[in-house]
């Protein structure tokens, strides 16, 4: 039997004393923070492996203590034909889109062993994340959101306004599914899209114990979810009375669409980052 989770409900410490689950923090962020706003407290990070470090830095720069509970796995795309087709067309594109720094990452490696990347070829991606692997890969100019981390944010730029777009080709990398928000956008304001899978997420297969073993002993204080298939993924890993178990926990959700996924599941303290 599942003991119920023992979350501690303490005070948490404001979003100008850490930086939220999806902003970068810098050496000057580090520098300035309170002494130890996390001290004594464990987080579970429930991003990917991939995308799990720079989050664990934070909060151990703050002073609390990372536990790794990824929810979502990431891989390279079952069928490599989409993106073997891709090559010798990538000249008659005008506009490349990576949904996230997976998308960025799977699509390069592939594409630039095989070939170089257009001159012609715009790039574009949201988060900071995203733009820091495609500046890694030689971008040095990226067209992202500088406020805002989604869909809504991309389309209000003004290289995807109809006048911007009109006639244009975009490629969409992407995982196997996703929002088509964007994509339906910029087709109505005259684009053609056309998408490609690059990879794929899927639910891992952890041990449950894992998580509720620490949260039975009072040990978790906050779970940080930062995608609503994330929330999905944890209710059929933990099935229903691992999920009772953990509701107790304080969630952190980065996005609206977020918290209403978790405030669904059952969470009831939900904090939006």
């Amino acid at each position: 039997t599942i003991c119920a989770g023992r979350a501690r409900k303490r005070s948490w410490p404001t979003s100008a004393d850490v930086a939220a689950p999806g902003s970068p923090m810098t050496a000057h962020d580090t520098a300035t923070l309170p002494a130890a706003p996390l001290a004594g407290r464990t987080l579970v990070v429930m991003r990917p492996l991939e995308q799990a470090g720079s989050l664990c830095e934070r909060i151990r720069a703050a002073g609390g203590e990372a536990l790794l509970f990824p929810v979502i796995a990431v891989g390279p795309a079952l069928d490599a034909a989409p993106l073997e087709s891709l090559i010798d067309r990538l000249d008659a594109f005008d506009l490349a889109f990576f949904v996230s720094p997976n998308a960025a990452n799977y699509a390069m490696q592939f594409i630039l062993p095989r070939r170089p990347w257009p001159a012609t070829l715009k790039v574009s991606t949201v988060g900071k994340g995203s733009e820091r692997v495609l500046r890694g890969y030689g971008f040095e100019h990226v067209i992202a959101p500088q406020d805002g981390f989604d869909s809504e944010a991309v389309i209000a730029l003004p290289e995807f306004a109809a006048e911007a777009v009109a006639g244009r080709r975009v490629l969409i990398f992407r995982g196997d599914g996703g929002r088509e928000l964007l994509a339906d956008t910029l087709r109505e304001r005259g684009a053609s899209v056309e998408y490609v899978t690059c990879y794929r997420r899927f639910c891992p297969d952890l041990d449950p114990a894992l998580l509720l073993q620490p949260v039975a002993r009072g040990e978790v204080d906050g779970l940080l979810l930062t995608s609503s298939e994330g929330v999905r993924n944890l209710r059929r890993m933990l099935g229903a009375e691992g999920l009772a178990a953990l509701l107790p926990v304080t969630v952190f959700a980065s996005h609206p669409r977020i918290v209403a996924q978790a405030r669904a599941a059952g969470f009831d303290d939900v904090v939006e980052t």
